[in-house]
């Protein structure tokens, strides 16, 4: 058996690489190794998903598989994947699960498995659990009956626990603030605009209308356009986009500007460190945060410490190091005073509440941090480790790096979920950040071409 576990969890062509078979042993192995031995009542899991008209099919498949387990499921339908962690963790349960893809397509789907606490899962711990799928796959594993068969139980107000926790937490009100959010016709279409009203904007909602096929489909994070002109057609001070299961959170401003993760990091932390939260003065990205965000926190004299890509490895930074603030370029936030993982409603209602505290536009808040020019190509390729590790591949990205010296960077990475090498490149200007990330794609897709 393959690796299945991506940088963020099983993902796969629903019903083709993540079967409902896949889906059951998956939710049998976690349920196994995640639950405790030693209590007195069945193991207990959380089980959410978003909006994919597949999500039921596989819904169906982890509710089989824990219960088959012995563990009780409370099942708490569409909702966003850090509502899941989030009612893991106030049911006490052992584990909770999220049938998700995140910003892929609709085709696409996904298992987020979250552990007691509603915290994402160590490598190790995913090991474990692949080496449990395998065992089973080859004998059968301890089946309860009669009683000891697992239970379900539906949870009917798990989105206004939610909601409450997050207006909780927001320590300026958002009145006065008038916001455009774009739900992705995902998981955050009922809990993201009843949250903002919530802490007081006056919000317009678009692509808040899913029928299990539309979502992420030319909306929310990865595409803003309809956002941007929404935005300058009513006037707002912003907008909001969310991806399918609302842990991302970008920005526009009111002329339409993208305000990143990047930015919104920068953001935030000023304002954390102003009400003395920001623990260390520092700040966790990974390393495909823009060479700006880095120039400006030392500029503020923050400490910005690196990780890897995924949004786990900067949850295990922040948890290592008692950290409170980190995230990545692409929108995931993470605030572990009030989140176990990236929360993108979380995060829009503290960008607001910052703007709504010092009158400040986001445009204005987001200029402390002068981006570089930087291009990402995603190459398709037949074998991602080949296509990242091949010799030639090398060669051009050391050459690319004597070429930009000081002025820029080079990062070549797999894709933890596709079969794709991401290359980016920062440079002095776009034209030579693109010349030198096409030369480097290049030299990838001969490595690696695509097997038709």
């Amino acid at each position: 058996m393959g690796r299945l576990f991506g940088t963020d969890g099983v993902r796969g062509r629903a019903n083709v690489d993540l079967t409902p078979e896949l889906a059951l042993a998956v939710a049998v192995a976690a349920a196994h190794t995640l639950a405790e031995t030693d209590r007195s009542h069945p193991p207990v899991a959380v089980v959410g998903r978003d909006t994919r008209a597949s999500g039921e099919m596989l819904e169906a498949a982890v509710v089989a598989g824990l219960t088959s387990a012995g563990a009780t499921v409370i099942r708490v339908g569409v909702l966003p994947t850090p509502a899941v962690a989030f009612l893991t963790a106030e049911a006490k349960a052992d584990l909770g699960v999220m049938l998700s893809a995140s910003h892929n397509p609709m085709p696409d789907n996904g298992i987020k498995l979250f552990a007691a606490g509603g915290h994402k899962l160590p490598d190790e711990i995913e090991m474990k659990i692949e080496a449990a799928i395998e065992a089973n796959a080859t004998s059968a594993w301890d089946r309860p009956v009669g009683a000891g068969v697992g239970r379900v139980h539906d949870l009917l107000d798990g989105a206004d626990h939610y909601v409450q926790h997050l207006v909780g937490t927001v320590p300026h009100r958002l009145d006065g603030i008038k916001v455009v959010v774009d739900c992705a016709n995902g998981a955050a279409a009922e809990v993201a605009p009843v949250a903002y009203r919530e802490a007081g904007a006056e919000v317009i909602a678009i692509h808040a209308e899913p029928n299990g096929l539309n979502i992420n489909d030319g909306c929310g994070s990865n595409h803003l356009e309809a956002l941007r002109a929404a935005v300058v057609e009513h006037g707002a001070h912003l907008g909001i986009a969310h991806d399918g299961d609302a842990d991302r959170c970008v920005a526009v401003t009111a002329d339409g500007d993208e305000v990143d993760g990047d930015q919104v990091m920068a953001i935030l932390a000023l304002a954390m460190r102003e009400a003395g939260m920001l623990t260390d003065d520092t700040l966790v990205a990974t390393v495909m945060s823009n060479l700006g965000l880095r120039l400006a926190m030392s500029a503020e004299g923050i400490r910005l410490v690196e990780t890897k890509v995924g949004d786990r490895y900067v949850l295990e930074e922040l948890r290592a190091s008692g950290l409170a603030l980190g995230g990545e370029q692409s929108g995931h936030i993470v605030m572990p005073a009030y989140a176990t993982t990236g929360d993108g409603v979380l995060t829009g209602l503290h960008l607001m509440s910052r703007m709504a505290a010092t009158g400040r536009s986001l445009a204005e808040l987001a200029a402390v941090v002068t981006k570089l020019p930087q291009v990402l190509i995603n190459v398709p390729v037949g074998d991602r480790t080949v296509g990242a590790a091949a010799p030639a591949v090398r060669a051009e990205v050391e050459r690319a790096e004597n070429e930009l010296g000081g002025t820029g960077r080079v990062l070549l990475r797999p894709s933890g979920t596709e079969p794709l090498v991401r290359v980016m490149v920062e440079a002095a200007t776009e034209t030579a950040a693109r010349a030198v990330a096409e030369r480097i794609a290049d030299q990838v897709r001969t490595a690696s071409p695509v097997v038709s």
